[in-house]
Order: C-alpha cells, then structure tokens, then sequence
C-alpha cells in the first residue's frame, strides 16, 4: 500500500470516528433533554396543593376511576404543562432559526422586537378595545407580524444584512415598549394590572382552547421548519456557494424569517413574551452539542425545558407568597446564564 494509500485510509478512519462521536453526543444530549423534560412534566402534574403520587397522574391520564384526580390532572393541571410545552419549543425554534439566518447571537425575538410588537398589539386590544381570549391573540400576532415585515423592509437593501435587522429591530423594540408604557399609564389599575401579568409571560391563562389553538398553528409550522432546515444549512456555508448549490438565499431566508416571526408570535399570543427563553435556548443546545450544527431539535427541547423548568419553580419551589409568573423566573436565570456563557465563549466546548 502506498504512502498516499496510508493517508486517505487514515483521514477516513479518523473521519468515521469523528462521525460516531458526534452521533454518541447528540444522541446523549437528546436523551438528557427529552428525560428533563420527562422529569418536569411529572413534577408539574403531581406538585399542588392537592399532591398526588405517580400513579395517580397515571391513573387520571388513562381515564382511571378517581374523579378528583382527574379533574385536578386533566383540567387544571394539564393544559397548562402543555402549553408550557408548546410554548417553549416555539420561542426555542424562533429563536435558533433568527440566530442562524442573520448569523448574529442577539437576533432573537425577544431583542428585535418582534416580542414587543406582539405585547403591543396585545395591550392595545386589552386596554383600548377591552378585549379577551382569542381576539388578544389575534392583535399579538398582528402586531407581531407588522413588526417583522417594517424590520424586513427596512433592513433590505439589495440583501438581507444581519447587523442591519438587528439594530433596526432594537430600535423597534424601544418604540414598542414606549407604546406599552404609554398606554398603560392611560389606564385603570385593574386593566393595567391584567395587562402587566399578560407582559412578563405567564402560563396562569392556560386552558384547552388555548392549547388546542397554538398546536394547531405548531403542527402547521413546524413542518415548515423543517423543510427550510436544509436550506439554512446550506446558507450557513455562504450565499455564493449555496447558490452554487441551487439555492436561491433571499428567498429561503425570507422564508426561514417569516416561520420564525410566526413562532414568535404564536407563542407570545398564547403566554405573554416569555423572557430569554428564544434569546439563550439555542446558544445553550449548540453548546451542549459542541459541533456548531444547527440544533433546531435541542434547541426546541432546550426552550421547553426553560418553560417549564420555570413554571415549576415559579409555582412550587418559591415561597408561598412569592407567586410570580414564568418568564420572571426565566429573566432571573437567563440573564447572568447569558452572561457567563458569552464570557466563556472562547473556551472549547468538545
């Protein structure tokens, strides 16, 4: 066998062994992940006031005869572990999907705007036109979406720039939260105070119409991200070369911008703007995976994990007249997390 024979047989080995560690770590991290949140899932529906064992839950969920039970499982207690789930894959899909497209770690819906945009579409159908239930939902998408079509306009200038959409979405962001401010001063206490427990991001509201809603619109998008996964991919090797490949960039990343607004503003329609779980959700899910892959899966797992995570304590580990909403728990842990990840940045991570 010839010298260059050796190295080419050498170089495959080794690229096979590189192959089967990625493979081992993401199927490890995808196993840690999905017991996490097999763990909290299992804390929420048994903690309450009213406690109840395992097989209790288990017993509610499959129709056992223990009526009290069941209606503290499947009508109190479940629809909100579900949309704490839903929810926190949306913010954790919109989220990787920002960051990845604009190539940029604070591109993420809860710095660009598109969070604010949706709160205040929000507030206004709550304090101006004395609203409820879907119709809020509805203005937060709105407002949501007009946001992302001003930055996508204003940030194009023959192509779609990333530090361009960024600071536009800054920018946006402050207007939005002025607007909130503005209008909350304008109001009755009562109104203003729905409104503020609305805007820190709460699960509280949950119910099965609720639910039933935002898994409609995941089952609609989700799909969607995953035919733009290889896409964005591609994109992440550089326009010139993805078109080289067929693609055509503008397009798919216009494409991969919508579905996240539209997660975005799913999400926060059905639970208010759940802090830095979209802004931290995929940086963590990349970290744990170590390769620089897209991890639209873990950050998904991640983003649920956060949510949840966030609900229990809120609901459970703090003290009993400390009651606080979700995303104050998130923006607790997610701001120093954030800071301490970026601060170790540089450190390798494999």
């Amino acid at each position: 066998m010839s010298a260059l024979e050796v190295a080419v047989a050498t170089a495959a080995a080794g690229l096979r062994r590189s192959r089967r560690r990625r493979h081992a770590r993401r199927t490890t991290v995808l196993a840690l992940l999905t017991a996490g949140v097999a763990v909290l899932a299992t804390s929420a529906l048994m903690l309450g006031e009213f406690r109840l064992s395992a097989g209790q839950v288990a017993g509610a969920l499959v129709g056992a005869d223990d009526p009290p039970a069941h209606f503290v499982v499947v009508d109190l207690r479940l629809p909100r572990l579900l949309l704490g789930i839903l929810v926190g894959a949306a913010f954790g899909l919109a989220g990787a999907l920002f960051q990845s497209v604009l190539r940029n770690p604070l591109a993420s819906p809860d710095v660009i705007g598109i969070s604010q945009g949706a709160s205040a579409g929000a507030v206004a159908a709550l304090l101006l036109g004395g609203l409820t239930g879907a119709a809020v939902s509805g203005a937060a998408l709105a407002g949501g979406a007009l946001v992302g079509l001003l930055l996508y306009a204003v940030a194009w200038r023959g192509g779609m720039a990333g530090h361009r959409f960024v600071l536009a979405g800054i920018g946006v962001a402050y207007v939005c939260t002025s607007v909130v401010g503005y209008l909350l001063t304008r109001s009755e206490v009562q109104q203003a105070q729905v409104a503020l427990l609305w805007m820190t991001g709460s699960l509280a509201q949950a119910d099965w119409s609720t639910v039933q809603l935002l898994a409609a619109t995941l089952a609609v998008l989700v799909p969607v991200v995953a035919l733009l996964a290889r896409g964005l991919g591609l994109l992440l090797l550089g326009d010139d070369l993805a078109a080289g490949l067929g693609l055509r960039p503008e397009l798919v990343r216009a494409g991969v911008l919508a579905t996240g607004i539209a997660l975005a503003c799913a999400a926060t329609a059905a639970a208010g703007p759940v802090a830095f779980v979209a802004f931290v959700a995929a940086p963590v899910a990349r970290r744990l995976l170590g390769d620089g892959r897209l991890a639209l899966v873990e950050s998904a797992l991640m983003g649920v994990v956060m949510v949840v995570g966030a609900d229990v304590v809120a609901q459970h580990l703090l003290p009993a007249d400390l009651s606080v909403p979700a995303g104050v728990v998130t923006g607790a842990v997610g701001g120093p997390y954030l800071i301490w990840l970026m601060a170790t940045g540089g450190r390798r991570t494999t």
